[in-house]
């Protein structure tokens, strides 16, 4: 007969009759909007009332808006959008608004990165951040005001130009008199390039001299008299090269008179059948002495005397606009990516970094399969948080761009402006443009809450 096998003995704690523990009930949590909606209507109107009245008002209005015609009373559809796509104007700011995506945020991303990586190992890293810093305390306008002045042309004035022409003049000789020319119908007569030849040959022993005009008096203020050359010896060729000018007037035309002035610092070239067979340089008397080769040749000033002074690059010129401002908006934002990375930089465990040295890393290999991929996080934050603002990028563009070539550094939200309350006055267009400019951020933005929440979930 079988025996029954007792049960087994219920663990310690457990109820009686070998059931299942019995766990107390969890009460079940209800949701402030359900169990008490008054009280968390109210904390939430103002904050609706806002959102309602700054932001769902204005793109709802703005949509609405963009259907109808510049005066508001005609329907016109979607109209609006094929006048943004297919005016040539809007099209240059539509590309100028993909540079300023593309190049902007990347650029003062990097920079931002190599910024904070390098004051770690900087003794005085903390004032360099702060340094790097600073531009954000200034408001695009006035840093737009700055970087015009900084961009200015004219090399006394702008400092980009300043620092550019002081190191071309370092490595290139400028000319000597910019400016001079000869007499009209006078011996010399220009011969292709800038530069002048004598029309007839010249003869030993001379003298050769050639008058020129077209130097401002102030620039021979300090230039001495003209003096007549002495005849050159054993076939030499000699002259005088001055300015044929008499400060007050008097004097006669091709003729040294006591109170003009010397030209030093002229090249002389004697030229025989289109080559030079010698060449002198002017003193500070104006004279020169060529060898006796020079008998018989024709005597050529190059154009090298007469060129303009250099006077640096056109920043604001038409082809350099857009770059120029991309520029000084880097120069603003690349210490807003700097403090961002330098703080997710903070968290990375040193640990990594001192293992992947021992196991033999070099620096460059530390930072770009160590460093960089544990920064991926803080650097997207950062590129994504850029690209958000370059689309909106309007003040800069605005006070640097000069009305000369501001169509060439348009932007969207330029010509939201300029369309809305410029010249056109079209405020359909300009809502058409607003329009476009929210489908372009959302998506980024999505992209953005998307990544936060993915990341607030590890």
């Amino acid at each position: 007969m079988p025996t029954a096998t007792p049960a087994p003995n219920p663990p310690a704690g457990a109820p009686p009759g070998g059931g299942a523990a019995a766990r107390p009930a969890t009460p079940a949590r209800v949701s402030v909007m359900r169990s008490r909606p008054g009280i968390a209507a109210c904390f939430l109107l103002p904050a609706l009332l806002l959102l309602g009245a700054l932001v769902v008002y204005p793109i709802g209005y703005s949509v609405y808006r963009s259907l109808f015609d510049a005066s508001g009373s005609g329907f016109v559809g979607l109209e609006n959008y094929g006048e943004v796509f297919t005016d040539s104007t809007i099209l240059t700011a539509v590309k100028n608004n993909v540079i300023w995506v593309v190049a902007a945020p990347s650029i003062a991303t990097a920079l931002g990165l190599i910024f904070a990586v390098l004051t770690e190992r900087v003794r005085w890293g903390t004032a360099f951040k702060l340094i790097v810093f600073m531009p954000m305390a200034i408001s695009m306008l006035a840093a737009g005001i700055i970087f015009r002045l900084v961009y200015e042309q004219n090399p006394d004035r702008g400092v980009a130009n300043a620092v550019w022409v002081g190191v071309h003049d370092t490595f290139t000789d400028s000319s000597a008199w910019p400016g001079a020319r000869p007499r009209p119908n006078a011996e010399l007569a220009p011969s292709g390039g800038g530069s002048f030849t004598t029309k007839s040959p010249v003869t030993a022993p001379g003298p050769a001299d050639l008058a020129l005009v077209g130097v401002p008096p102030a620039e021979t203020e300090g230039a001495a008299p003209a003096k007549k050359a002495a005849p050159g010896k054993g076939g030499e060729v000699t002259g005088t090269v001055w300015l044929d000018f008499s400060k007050g007037g008097g004097g006669k035309p091709d003729v040294i008179d006591a109170k003009e002035k010397a030209l030093a610092g002229i090249t002389v070239e004697a030229v025989k059948g289109g080559e030079v067979v010698a060449s002198a340089t002017t003193g500070d008397d104006g004279t020169y002495r060529l060898p006796a080769k020079a008998d018989g040749a024709q005597l050529r000033l190059p154009a090298a005397n007469f060129a303009a002074p250099y006077n640096g690059v056109d920043w604001l010129g038409p082809s350099l606009v857009t770059p120029s401002i991309i520029g000084s908006y880097i120069w603003m934002w690349a210490g807003f990516a700097m403090v961002l990375i330098a703080a997710g930089l903070a968290g990375v465990p040193r640990e990594l970094l001192e293992a992947a040295r021992v196991d033999g890393a070099s620096e460059w290999q530390v930072f770009r399969k160590v460093t960089v991929p544990l920064l991926a996080p803080v650097l997207a934050v950062v590129l994504v948080t850029l690209m958000i603002n370059v689309l909106k990028i309007f003040d800069l563009v605005y006070i640097i761009a000069p009305g000369a070539t501001q169509k060439d550094a348009n932007v969207l939200a330029l010509q939201l402006y300029l369309s809305s309350f410029g010249g056109g006055a079209n405020q359909g267009v300009g809502s058409a443009i607003a329009v476009i400019l929210l489908l372009l951020v959302v998506p980024v933005m999505v992209m953005n809450v998307r990544r936060l929440r993915r990341e607030s979930r590890r």
